[in-house]
Parts: C-alpha cells; structure tokens; sequence
C-alpha cells in the first residue's frame, strides 16, 4: 500500500467511524438506560437523511444560502427524535417495558418494517443525493491528499463533541444524575419521586434524536435509498456489542476500530469488506463476551 492510498484508507475510516459512533452512541444510550434494544433505530437514521435532502432540496429552491444546510441537518434530528422518537416509547415501548426481551425485540422489528415502508411511501424508490454541506465547506490537502473538510474535520469533531457532551450532560447535570439513578435502579429512583417514565421518554427522543443526526451528517456522503437503515442498524450493533452494551465511550473506541478495519479493508482487499467489522466483533466476543469495556453481571431473578 502506497502512502497516498494509505493515508485515503486512515481518513476514510476516521470519517466512517464518526458517522456509526453518532448513530450506535444514540443506540447505546437507549440501551444503558431503557434496557431496550431498538431496532428500529435504523430506519430513524434513513429518515433523519431523507428529512436532510428534502428539507435542503426546499431550502436551495427558495434561493436560500447553501450555509443553511448544517442548521436543517439539527432541524431534521429533533424533528425525528420529537415527532417519530416521542410518540413510539410513549404509544408503544411504555407498554412493553416489563415483558421479555424476545417480545421488545420483535416490537421494535416490527416498527423497523412500517417505518421502512413509511419511507417507500413518502420518498420513493430512487435513490436522493445533497452534497450542498461538502461544496460549502470545500477541500482540504494533507501531506499531498486532497480530502473534503466535511468528512474529513466537521465529522469527527461532531463526535468527539458530542462523547465530551454526554459524558459532561450525564455526570455533571441534574438531568444526567437523574437519569444515571433511573438506570442503576428504576425501582429505587422511583421511591424517592423520579418520574421513570419522564426519563425513559426523555432519553428515547434524544436517542431518536442521535440516529437522525447520524442520517443527516451522512446525507452528503452517500446516496440515500431504501435500505440504508438496515445496513445502519446492523453495523452499529456491531459496535455496541463490541464495545460492551451500554458502554459510551467504549463505543466512540470500537466504532474507530471498525471503521479503520472496514477502510482498510476496502483498498487491500474489497471483497471482505462488509465482513471485516463483523469478524472483529465475533473476535472480541469471543474473548470477552460482555464487550471490549462490559463487565459480567448478575442476573436477576
């Protein structure tokens, strides 16, 4: 591997990891407080970039200033995380908190499918694409590699902001405590007059909120059609379970880890692409089957 094919591989995988870290920290965090694996969180992601490109499309059509695009991607994560993430733990996850996890697995499927019909429905079949974000910002050259500032900077300052920022907001803030004390034992929390059901909503639109920033930071990057949810889903499981249910900032290290193998893969050898962040996951697990960062507990019976 030559250095300029290897310094491609190093930014590409950095950028990558970014994305998934975004999307599996919304994942995890669900997980850590709500015990709950969503599955449907792939298709919050695929809409959060559908919202991008339509809001985008909109905004350019108006003649508005292209720098408006960066504002709309945090306009379609709250809208996904209020308008989609509310609603699902309210209406539908709120009724199935106490029954097994076989059933919360097959709910959360289940709201995957309509969501991805949903999908099919509003926006079509034909895939959509909005590079407005990477033409704003331009190109950058390091050590003789031109690369966009987009991938390159915004991402991964995006993640690396938001791990200081959830690690700040849940130890430091009194929202945070409350929802660390919801997560270590609702039962007791809720005896001394936390509202369970107001973090659990609380923290399942933020989640919400995360997959459809994830969509919408990866809208200029890729081509948004259907079934991006699920190869989404699938990867960011990869790096939850790799790093420990639960774990946040286990998750930012193993999503680098999956990210640069999967890079790397592509230019050295591209048909093991897809599998390599698998096979570093069933590695891991193989070792230490509570994660990379988890720790074996009791269960409780």
């Amino acid at each position: 591997m030559t250095p300029t094919l290897f310094l491609l591989a190093l930014f590409d995988g950095i950028a990558y990891a970014a994305l998934v870290f975004i999307v599996a920290l919304g994942l995890t965090l669900i997980f850590g407080v709500m015990r709950i694996l969503n599955i449907a969180h792939g298709s919050l992601y695929a809409i959060g970039a559908y919202a991008t490109v339509s809001l985008s499309g909109w905004a350019l059509a108006l003649g508005l200033a292209p720098i408006l695009a960066f504002p709309l991607m945090l306009v379609s994560a709250v809208l996904v995380g209020l308008l989609l993430g509310g609603p699902i733990e309210w209406l539908l996850l709120r009724r199935i908190y106490d029954k097994p996890e076989v059933l919360q697995l097959l709910v959360t499927f289940a709201v995957f499918m309509i969501l991805e019909d949903v999908q099919r429905l509003v926006w079509g079949t034909r895939p959509y694409f909005e590079a407005t974000a990477l033409q704003v910002l331009g190109n950058v050259t390091v050590l003789g590699v031109t690369y966009t500032v987009y991938q390159l900077i915004l991402l991964p300052a995006v993640a690396a902001a938001l791990l200081l920022g959830m690690r700040f907001f849940l130890r430091h803030t009194i929202i945070g405590k409350l929802i660390l004390a919801t997560t270590e034992d609702r039962e007791a929390a809720q005896s001394i007059g936390i509202d369970a059901d107001k973090v659990f909503l609380f923290t399942f639109i933020v989640g919400a909120a995360l997959a459809g920033l994830g969509g919408a930071l990866a809208s200029p990057t890729t081509s948004i059609l259907p079934g991006m949810g699920a190869d989404m889903i699938v990867l960011s499981f990869a790096v939850v379970a790799t790093a420990g249910l639960g774990q946040i900032e286990g998750a930012a290290l193993t999503a680098l880890m999956i990210g640069l193998g999967r890079s790397f893969a592509v230019y050295v050898w591209p048909e093991a692409a897809t599998l390599v962040p698998y096979a570093i996951m069933v590695a891991v697990l193989s070792v230490r089957p509570q994660g990379l960062f988890g720790s074996p507990s009791a269960r409780k019976i």
